[in-house]
């Protein structure tokens, strides 16, 4: 918490160059190469970082082939060559993953002719990925037995890009990164809105915690709010070319479905692909898309039906799957960038994921519409781009702000860990070696994990039983991750509440230790708090006495 606390008393004292609303992905990655590159940057979220929309995808890094059906290939080629900077700059933790998609009868295109497609989208990827190939239903059936093939014409095979641990992780990182670039950043801070006064934004700020309230002053006020981008514009007087239209999506947590590592791809009964997506232990299964009005959504009976049926015509599991199986559930929305003209029900699915940016330059303002993970750092550029042309300074333009540590940084991590017989402590049935899994969350920072662990072997217990998370984790998360409920723990700087089903977290004998390392003389009221809000999930599971 006390990284936290000297930020926040930071964020009034000083003048910034740009003060950025929202740190979702592109809150985030707009931090991070706008600090990176110099210039004096303040971060806010209303909520956690990453706990909107940027929590709830599907934890793929695509080129968006489903864009290729409507034509769109100037968005599809500029997504392929960010999902291939993604994967160069990021190797450890976005990997390229073979997609196999199933093709019944009755589809409006014969399997060769999507099978045609998946090459041009090879091709618009510079090659860079594994080749298509296609697939008769017995091959389909000789990959993956669990898939129905009886009513199948046939199918292929292709690659894109998945994140191995978590979204939310993953944007996290950018603004631990900012962070380490001098960016000034706290989570569960408001903004009540700004107006300009002279050459500066004066934004009203209140501390969700504690009520209190205060101002910060910048020059350039860029609005990354994610669903509510259009909300906070219009607290600070802002008219803007796009707007964003709604589209929510859910998908279920369930034990793993298969043990191949690959996606498996469907038409679901409305049209829309749907997807079987490897999570560790788990399978992740989605994803609705439903139009809808504002951001804050749930997920219905009727999403959750749709899911289980759409999976369970499509796969020959020995029982179906039920509510009963449901780990946890993800529910968001995508904000989609739309002008006023556009938008309308009858285009409404066919609108891209792509981003805008619309510039006040009299104000000094920014906009930012629409966007994935996956354009993350075009984003972050644009940004800063955008900001250079404000009149703000940037004094170090050509400073790469993104990517894992170089080469020699790993193998020095690599052999401390190898000295120590670091992986000889990996936990039984662990998915992966735990220095692997340490170099990936932590980079650098994983250095200090392995002192922590030679000083005290303790350190390297898992703490929450059934996860892959150690007690070290939990004091490197304390001194770096501003965690500040417990939440932010489990559900975003980890993934533990997305594959450990809540009743056993809630029971772990290491809840309350973790609690204790994480929040000091403030553990139990952050425990109890946990406590009092469970899920939908878990109600219904309490009431059902399963839980």
């Amino acid at each position: 918490m006390q990284l936290r606390e000297n930020n926040l008393s930071k964020l009034p004292e000083r003048v910034f160059d740009a003060l950025i609303v929202g740190a979702g992905i592109n809150g985030a990655a707009a931090a991070a190469a706008l600090s990176g590159k110099g210039a004096r940057v303040a971060l806010i979220d209303r909520g956690d970082f990453a706990g909107s929309t940027s929590m709830h995808s599907s934890n793929l890094v695509w080129g968006g082939i489903k864009y290729m059906e409507s034509g769109d290939f100037a968005l599809v080629r500029k997504l392929c060559k960010s999902r291939n900077h993604l994967i160069e700059s990021y190797p450890s933790t976005v990997q390229e993953i073979r997609f196999l998609t199933t093709i019944n009868k009755g589809f409006r295109h014969h399997p060769l002719y999507p099978w045609a497609g998946t090459w041009l989208y090879w091709l618009m990827g510079s090659a860079f990925t594994r080749r298509p190939n296609f697939l008769r239903p017995g091959g389909i059936k000789a990959r993956e037995p669990i898939i129905d093939t009886e009513q199948a014409q046939g199918g292929f095979e292709y690659s894109d890009a998945y994140l191995h641990d978590n979204d939310a992780r993953f944007v996290f990182n950018f603004v631990r990164g900012a962070l380490d670039f001098g960016t000034v950043a706290a989570n569960y801070v408001e903004s009540m809105g700004a107006r300009r006064e002279g050459d500066l934004w004066v934004t009203q700020m209140r501390d969700r915690m504690d009520g209190h309230t205060f101002e910060v002053r910048s020059k350039v006020l860029i609005n990354a709010a994610g669903p509510w981008v259009d909300q906070h514009n219009s607290l600070s007087g802002q008219q803007t070319d796009h707007r964003h239209v709604f589209s929510k999506g859910i998908h279920l947590i369930v034990p793993r479905l298969t043990d191949s590592k690959r996606v498996l791809a469907f038409f679901a009964d409305d049209g829309r692909l749907f997807f079987v997506i490897p999570m560790g232990p788990r399978t992740c299964i989605g994803t609705t898309d439903t139009r809808v009005e504002k951001p804050e959504v749930g997920a219905t009976e009727d999403d959750i039906r749709f899911v289980l049926d759409n999976i369970n015509t499509r796969l020959a599991l020995e029982k179906p799957l039920g509510k009963a199986d449901i780990i946890a559930t993800r529910c968001g929305v995508r904000p989609l960038a739309v002008k006023p003209s556009g938008g309308d029900d009858r285009d409404f699915l066919n609108l891209s994921r792509k981003h805008a940016i619309d510039i006040d330059a009299e104000m000094g303002h920014l906009s930012i519409f629409g966007g994935k993970l996956t354009d993350c750092l075009n984003v972050g550029e644009e940004v800063v781009e955008e900001v250079a042309r404000l009149g703000v300074e940037i004094p170090y333009p050509d400073v790469r702000w993104y990517g894992e540590p170089d080469a020699s940084v790993r193998e020095a991590f690599m052999h401390q860990a190898r000295l120590m017989d670091l992986d000889a402590m990996t936990g039984e049935g662990a998915s992966e070696p735990l220095s692997t899994r340490l170099w990936r969350r932590y980079g650098a920072q994983a250095l200090e994990l392995l002192e922590d662990i030679r000083q005290d072997p303790r350190q390297a217990e898992v703490l929450i039983e059934h996860t892959e998370y150690l007690r070290c984790e939990l004091k490197l998360a304390r001194r770096r991750e501003m965690v500040t409920r417990l939440e932010d723990f489990l559900r975003r700087r980890s993934k533990i509440s997305l594959v450990v089903p809540e009743h056993t977290i809630r029971r772990s004998p290491g809840l309350r230790e973790a609690c204790d390392i994480l929040f000091d003389d403030q553990a139990e009221a952050r425990l109890q708090e946990y406590l009092a809000t469970a899920s939908p999930e878990f109600a219904g599971l309490e009431r059902e006495g399963r839980g």
